[in-house]
C-alpha cells in the first residue's frame, strides 16, 4: 500500500497561514506592551503627583485636622506605583486597539468596517468620559457625603490602598456605564432587535438605569441620581447612531422576522 502523507496541500496552506497570523498578533501585542512600559517608566517619577491628582476629590472634603494613612508598611510605595501602573494600562488602550483594528480590518468587509472603525473610537471616547465624569462630578458630590455622615467621635482618615481600591472599581463601573450607546448599535446592527422597539422600552430602561445608578454609585440620592440620569440620556444616543449607522433594510427585515415569528 502507498503510505498516505500526513498532511494534504490544503492543510499546509491552512497552517502556514495561521502562523502568519499569530506571528502578526505576538508582533502587534509586543508593540503595545512596549508603549505601555514606556508609559509607566515616564510617569513612574511622578507616581507621588499622579496620586495627589487621584486623590484631590477626598482630600478637600476630608474634615479638618484629618489626612488619607497607608496603614501597609510598602503602601506608601505600592500604592501610587500601582496607580501608575494602572494609568499606563489606561493611556495606552488606544495603542491597543489600534493594533486590534490593523489585525482585524482586513478580515472585515468594507460595510463592516465602516461600522467597527466608528464603534472602537466612539467606545474609548465613551469610556474616558466615564471616568472623567466620575472624577469631576460624581466624586465631589459623593465625598462631601460620606465623610459628613460619619457618626460623631469618629475621625475620617481614609487609608490609601483601600480610597485607591474603590475609584477605580468607581472609574470602571462608570467607564462601563458609558458604553450604552455602542452595545445598543451593536445589537441593533446584529439583529437582535431595532431602534423602533428600543423605543417602546423607554420606560423600562429608565427604570433599568436608576437600578444601574443604585447598585454602582455610593448610597445617597444625589450620587444615584448623577450616574442614572447620563445613563438614560446615553440609551436614548444610542438608539439615535442606531438609525443613522445601521442600515435601514436590517430594521424592516428584523421587524419582518419578528411578524413571521408571531405567525
Amino acid at each position: 500500500m502507498t503510505p498516505t502523507p500526513d498532511n494534504t496541500p490544503g492543510e499546509s496552506l491552512i497552517s502556514s497561514s495561521l502562523i502568519v497570523h499569530l506571528l502578526e498578533l505576538r508582533r502587534r501585542l509586543l508593540q503595545w506592551v512596549a508603549t505601555l512600559l514606556v508609559m509607566f517608566f515616564i510617569l513612574f517619577p511622578f507616581q507621588n503627583r499622579v496620586f495627589e491628582f487621584v486623590a484631590l476629590p477626598m482630600i478637600k472634603r476630608l474634615p479638618a485636622g484629618s489626612s488619607m494613612i497607608a496603614t501597609g508598611v510598602v503602601s506608601p510605595f505600592m500604592t501610587p506605583m500601582k496607580l501608575v501602573l494602572i494609568v499606563a494600562l489606561f493611556l495606552s488602550m488606544p495603542v491597543f486597539l489600534y493594533h486590534l483594528w490593523r489585525f482585524i480590518s482586513p478580515a472585515l468587509y468594507k460595510n463592516e468596517r465602516r461600522m467597527f472603525l466608528p464603534l472602537l473610537v466612539s467606545s474609548v471616547l465613551l469610556f474616558y468620559s466615564g471616568v472623567a465624569f466620575a472624577y469631576f462630578v460624581l466624586f465631589p458630590v459623593a465625598f462631601a457625603f460620606l465623610t459628613a455622615a460619619a457618626p460623631a467621635g469618629v475621625k475620617v482618615m481614609t487609608d490609601i490602598n483601600a480610597y485607591l481600591d474603590f475609584v477605580l472599581t468607581i472609574f470602571f463601573a462608570f467607564g462601563l456605564a458609558f458604553e450604552v450607546p455602542v452595545a445598543i448599535v451593536l445589537v441593533v446592527w446584529a439583529g437582535f432587535t431595532t431602534p423602533g422597539k428600543l423605543g417602546k422600552l423607554r420606560p423600562y430602561a429608565l427604570v433599568g438605569a436608576f437600578i444601574v445608578g443604585m447598585i454602582l454609585s455610593p448610597p445617597d440620592v444625589v450620587s444615584m441620581t448623577l450616574l442614572s440620569v447620563p445613563v438614560y440620556l446615553l440609551y436614548e444616543l444610542g438608539m439615535i447612531l442606531a438609525r443613522i449607522l445601521v442600515p435601514v433594510p436590517r430594521e424592516v427585515d428584523v421587524q419582518n422576522k419578528g411578524r413571521e415569528h408571531g405567525a
